[in-house]
């Protein structure tokens, strides 16, 4: 049994694949499981602890992969349950843990349950594993209630029985009703089946969501109009009962041994909030999205480390530190565009984007920071080869839902999905042998491909590789943090025997004594510079 306190989630380097777009072994231009088995030595090479697979289940695809029918398979696009055991094998023998995307807060309306309460009408039990409603006005025609979707337009659609169904997102996304016990005790066999298979954990998608106000009550709009942000003041997030459906999962995976580990996407306005998700008895870990959402200022980020061990800490949590994911602009991207703009996540304002030189090395330089910060990090697939914001996609070959729905007015998150660039040259820069590709890639991608940077010590890869490297080596991840400078434009700290210098500032600045053990720019013996991080051996 692990001690309290070591357990390998609370340090680890957690991978994001991305399936349909990390790697395609039949070539039909989508990412499989074969496909990722065949490039699990990238990862061990890079020395990730753990991969975090972005759904895979079988799903009509409306929401790529989101949009769950069922949960207890994979979808043939991706492959095979045979295919995930040896994935999942593959990865144990090379010491990396995996963990399975869980979308709980909706199916897909392919689902069998939801087919079912289309056909059992109005008042039926099938219905009540979801949320229906009657409609208000004559005759019911207008929604329930003013509750929009996050992918535009109202959260309620009408059937023609007149009854209307609430999808927080898209219309094919049907939510689930959490005060239906059924719900319930599917899910927590749904839990059992893959913890049965061996998944180390679950990375659980909008756990903020699912319960929602009973009542189904107006979400009130403030005084400048606007519906508020994303914590409390939303009836259909961040709900008292919530908590207990969490309280409910951690007993259930406290049953197996290996120490598996639940995560939560929980987009919310204070870490105070998100701390709500990792109290002791609910889930091991909870996406900082604060830090993400922080531009490239000193003083801020100085604020939200602090404020991220001290909140986490307070509830006996690890923080996280996570840069990029798959809903979010490619951070070396984001963080070079103008401030107001940084930390507007979801798709960039423009086509246009910052100068590419400036964006890597500030990109670099943000994930030298982060990977020596201590508690648990994630990587987005790619970033590892400083893969860019891609704008350059025809409208016509956009995927994304938002896009869709709200007519091309939300540019949508289809820059940071696209697929891999493995080779240099050849089909599809080695993504497959075909050259087929869901989403087009654009020209000049194979410079920024694994092979290109693979002999280069200069590469973004070999940054990646050291920075793993020495994380493990002088134990930063399980570490502590002692600032040693605490205002002006450089971030200078102590965590172990490394000391860690983030120049965000306009000028040099001298390196203090010690041996360089790796910086994101520049040469060894010269001044620190600017968007550069160095780590010394004190």
């Amino acid at each position: 049994m692990t001690t309290p306190g070591s357990e390998w989630w609370r340090t680890a380097v957690i991978y994001q694949v991305y399936p349909r777009s990390y790697a395609d072994a039949d070539g039909d231009g989508i990412g499989d499981l074969p496909g990722a088995l065949a490039r699990i030595d990238h990862l061990a090479d890079l020395g990730v602890d753990a991969v975090w697979f972005s759904p895979f289940m079988p799903s009509p695809q409306k929401d790529a992969g989101y949009d769950v029918s069922d949960y207890r398979d994979i979808d043939p696009m991706f492959g095979t349950l045979a295919d995930f055991d040896a994935f999942l094998a593959a990865a144990h023998e090379r010491g990396i843990r995996v963990i399975v995307d869980l979308v709980p807060n909706h199916s897909s309306d392919q689902h069998a349950w939801f087919q079912e309460a289309l056909a059992a009408g109005p008042g039926s039990a099938a219905r009540g594993r979801y949320v229906f409603a009657k409609g208000k006005g004559r005759g019911g025609a207008q929604p329930p209630n003013n509750w929009p979707s996050f992918f535009g337009g109202p959260a309620w659609t009408r059937l023609p029985d007149g009854e209307w169904y609430l999808h927080l997102f898209d219309s094919s996304q049907p939510d689930f009703n959490w005060d239906n016990p059924e719900v319930r005790e599917e899910f927590r066999d749904i839990l059992r089946f893959w913890l049965d298979r061996g998944v180390d954990g679950f990375r659980v998608d909008v756990a903020h969501g699912l319960v929602k106000d009973a009542a189904l009550p107006d979400r009130v709009v403030d005084t400048s109009g606007q519906m508020g942000g994303l914590g409390n003041e939303a009836p259909y997030l961040a709900q008292p009962g919530v908590h207990d459906i969490y309280r409910d999962w951690r007993a259930l995976l406290d049953t197996y041994d290996g120490d598996r580990a639940l995560c939560a996407e929980a987009w919310l306005p204070t870490l105070e909030q998100v701390a709500l998700w990792v109290r002791p008895d609910e889930m091991h870990q909870a996406f900082n999205m604060n830090y993400l959402g922080t531009p490239w200022d000193a003083e801020r980020l100085r604020h939200v480390i602090d404020e991220s061990r001290t909140v986490f800490g307070a509830v006996g949590a690890p923080p996280t530190w996570v840069l990029s994911n798959h809903d979010v602009i490619r951070h070396p991207s984001r963080l070079a565009l103008p401030e107001e703009e940084q930390s507007e996540g979801i798709g960039p304002a423009s086509k246009v984007l910052p100068d590419p030189v400036v964006a890597l090395r500030r990109g670099r330089a943000a994930t030298a920071l982060m990977l020596a910060l201590p508690g648990s990090a994630y990587l987005f697939q790619g970033e590892e080869l400083g893969l860019p914001e891609v704008v350059e996609i025809p409208d016509a070959a956009r995927q994304d839902p938002r896009f869709i729905r709200t007519a091309g007015a939300e540019y949508g998150r289809d820059g940071c999905r696209v697929p891999m660039p493995w080779t240099a040259g050849g089909p599809a820069f080695g993504f497959n042998d075909t050259g087929a590709s869901w989403l087009p890639q654009p020209d000049g991608w194979g410079a920024h491909s694994r092979d290109a940077q693979a002999g280069d010590p200069a590469s973004t890869l070999s940054l990646y590789r050291a920075l793993l490297r020495l994380r493990r080596a002088h134990g930063l991840g399980s570490g502590d943090l002692e600032w040693e400078t605490d205002e002006g434009d450089v971030l200078a700290f102590r965590n172990g025997d490394v000391r860690v210098v983030a120049n965000l500032g306009a000028d040099p600045v001298p390196l203090p004594p010690g041996e360089v053990l790796v910086r994101s720019g520049g040469r060894a013996a010269d001044p620190l510079g600017t968007d550069e991080t160095a780590w010394i051996r004190v």
